[in-house]
């Protein structure tokens, strides 16, 4: 099956989507079908054999924070030439109804269409006087996938219709597998907190996990919090006194050292305080056998199974996350228990289980000569519910 895989969002700063769709499309090579990807990204952008470029993004606000898009004519004569020559059996596009290249690769297309929705948005009344706008690229799509329940829900309240549940995909092996880095390793007494994020988006939370630096670190005067991502950490800390010395800043990392990094710390905070419909880096962490501490957020709650695979606390209160910081590491046998219940938890979003439910919907919307075997399976491969 020749596949092509449509990103809304630019390569140049790639964020959970882009990654989503770059295993994918790895995923699907592997699997010995011929797969491409159209996104945006400069022209000197180093990007992978399989990732066709339309062109350098534009920044713009949408759904909460700032993402490249790109749109214009020559992105569509772009789009254009890559659906003519690709030949594909089935157009793959995510988040379809972003103002970018995945809209027009919507109106061009003339294959079936599969659709991914990844953001989690409450009523909208923009989305809403947008509805008919947007109604006739609706029709052109002939099944929806959405990767989590929250995902679910938006596309139920503001497109109607529904969407299977199919949650992203993560290389738990590689996670598992991961060197420890002993530079990040922590000890009983000077244990070590990681966060994972863009520093500048106030959504990530880094501001609610500084906020409970003090009240840590009055309990583990060693405590040491790992910050990775892109951004001005100093502008952050500035005002925590001696305790700035406790926030040490890795900048941009690799994929490869972020596997490391959450091999080696004894905690993953994740603060976020709105604006998830999944929480990928949190069945990162999970795989990779950090004990995880997160928002309360309805997205969250669904990944660590009600808090059975890591530690919940109450969203945006750096009170109550050092507190629950300071149980988990108070309680080594509880936080144990919880990675134990996360290493069995994940295989439901490592990628061999994703993928398969992936092509299962490909199958379902391309023409197949003769009749059709397995068809209950597949179907109960798909209309799984509460994985995520």
């Amino acid at each position: 099956m020749r596949v092509g895989l449509v990103s809304p969002y630019s390569f140049d700063a790639p964020g959970g989507v882009q990654f989503h769709i770059r295993d994918l499309a790895e995923r699907l090579l592997d699997l010995g079908h011929p797969t491409s990807v159209l996104a945006p990204a400069e022209d000197d952008t180093e990007l992978p054999s399989y990732v066709e470029s339309v062109g350098g993004a534009v920044p713009v606000r949408y759904n909460g924070s700032v993402a490249r898009l790109a749109f214009g004519p020559v992105v569509a004569a772009r789009a254009s030439r890559w659906l003519a020559a690709g030949e594909f059996d089935v157009v793959h596009i995510h988040e379809p109804f972003a103002p970018s290249v995945g809209l027009i690769s919507l109106r061009l297309a003339d294959v079936p269409v599969v659709a991914t929705f990844h953001s989690a948005q409450e009523r909208s009344r923009a989305m809403q006087l947008a509805y008919p706008l947007v109604r006739p690229g609706l029709e052109r799509i002939s099944a929806r996938i959405a990767v989590s329940e929250d995902a679910r829900r938006t596309v139920v309240e503001h497109l109607g219709g529904d969407a299977v549940i199919i949650p992203n995909g993560v290389n738990t092996r590689t996670f598992a597998e991961a060197p420890v880095q002993p530079a990040w390793q922590g000890t009983a007494q000077a244990p070590t907190i990681a966060f994972l994020g863009r520093l500048d988006e106030s959504r990530k939370g880094l501001p609610v996990l500084l906020g409970a630096v003090a009240a840590v670190r009055a309990r583990y005067p060693g405590a040491r919090f790992l910050v990775a991502g892109r951004g001005h950490l100093e502008a952050a800390v500035r005002g925590m006194g001696d305790h700035a010395a406790a926030v040490e800043g890795l900048g941009g990392i690799s994929d490869a050292e972020k596997a490391s990094l959450l091999a080696s710390a004894d905690v993953y905070v994740a603060p976020q305080t709105g604006g998830e419909s999944f929480g990928i880096v949190l069945v990162e962490a999970m795989s990779a056998g950090t004990t995880v501490v997160a928002s309360d957020l309805n997205a969250f709650r669904r990944v660590l199974d009600d808090g059975g695979s890591g530690f919940l606390f109450a969203t945006g209160d750096s009170a109550s996350l050092a507190q629950t910081i300071c149980r988990a590491l108070d309680d080594p046998a509880e936080s144990r228990a919880r990675r134990a219940h996360a290493r069995s938890a994940v295989v439901r979003f490592d990628w061999d289980e994703v993928a398969a439910r992936i092509l299962d919907v490909y199958a379902m919307v391309t023409p197949t000569p003769g009749p059709v075997s397995g068809v209950r399976p597949l179907l109960g491969r798909l209309f799984r519910r509460g994985e995520a």
